[in-house]
């Protein structure tokens, strides 16, 4: 495996934790991990780079050895805007003010990277989302049962399993993902958890990334801001995604699919053998999409 060094970065009374690989003055990607996972998650990916790259990979906030401000108390819950405001300051801190970037995001940090070319379009050169598709349109009328939601979530926070062990963590993780190799299992898990001081193992994430927030996802603001990128754009997906079945629920894939007519130069390589989980599954494949794409 490919090593990486550690950083930490203060954001808004925010430390964040930092992984990087490769030279510094190599070109660079950043990359963004998904829900309920960590910046690790990419080891695969960087590993089966053939060329020579600086992967700039942060634990998103609330996840991993970054700080949890919720936990803390310093926040009452998440707010994905704050993920844009994160991305924005880490690439400011690590590449010059007039440098355009190259982002790859997967599952929710594909959603942050491809909100955040809109709304920094100058400062994005390509963009690689990973099994990123927004979520379902949500209508004006389930505002009160959301807030509702919302406050009796907050009565009641809650909680992560913990676990016996790192094995345990490992087949946790085997169990989401059947495609997941032992070995790449036991790694994850490793990276993925730590001890709770009580004889157990407790997930690097935040339990309060389980609370629903009290907005309404509202699919026509998102359309909006992909609207102004002016990267290209290349999304992979999983042949058969079981994640966007899952999001699409009732409305046709195509019907679905048609929110991405929104961004102006946008393309789609699919990948088989695969799930959601598609940088686990064909690291090499999904490797050699974005070096072709990036380069």
């Amino acid at each position: 495996m490919k090593t990486f060094t550690s950083d930490f970065v203060t954001t808004r009374g925010t430390r964040l934790h930092v992984r990087r690989w490769g030279r510094p003055d190599a070109p660079t990607l950043f990359m963004l991990h998904g829900w309920m996972d960590v910046s690790a998650s990419f080891q695969f990916v960087v590993d089966a780079l053939a060329g020579d790259w600086q992967v700039i990979a942060p634990d998103a906030r609330g996840f991993g050895l970054s700080d949890w401000p919720v936990a803390e108390g310093k926040s009452g819950n998440y707010w994905f805007q704050d993920y844009l405001a994160d991305l924005d300051a880490l690439i400011d801190h690590y590449t010059p003010p007039r440098e355009a970037v190259n982002l790859v995001g997967h599952s929710m940090g594909a959603n942050v990277v491809c909100l955040y070319a809109g709304v920094r379009p100058q400062r994005v050169r390509r963009v690689v989302d990973l099994e990123g598709f927004g979520m379902a349109a949500m209508q004006p009328g389930r505002a009160p049962a959301r807030l509702t939601q919302w406050l009796d979530d907050l009565r009641a926070p809650p909680t992560l399993n913990t676990y016996a062990t790192f094995d345990d963590v490992a087949q946790r993780l085997i169990r989401t993902n059947p495609r997941l190799p032992l070995a790449k299992a036991r790694f994850l898990a490793a990276h993925r958890s730590k001890p709770d001081g009580e004889g157990r193992l407790h997930l690097l994430a935040d339990p309060a990334h389980k609370l629903r927030g009290p907005v309404l996802y509202r699919l026509e603001e998102v359309m909006a801001v992909w609207s102004k990128i002016e990267a290209k754009v290349l999304h992979v997906e999983a042949v058969g995604s079981p994640t966007l079945a899952a999001i699409a629920a009732d409305v046709p894939i195509d019907k679905f699919k048609q929110r991405f007519t929104a961004f102006p130069d946008w393309r789609e390589e699919l990948i088989d053998n695969a799930g959601h989980m598609l940088h686990h599954d064909q690291p090499e494949r999904v490797a050699a999409l974005i070096e072709a794409f990036c380069a």
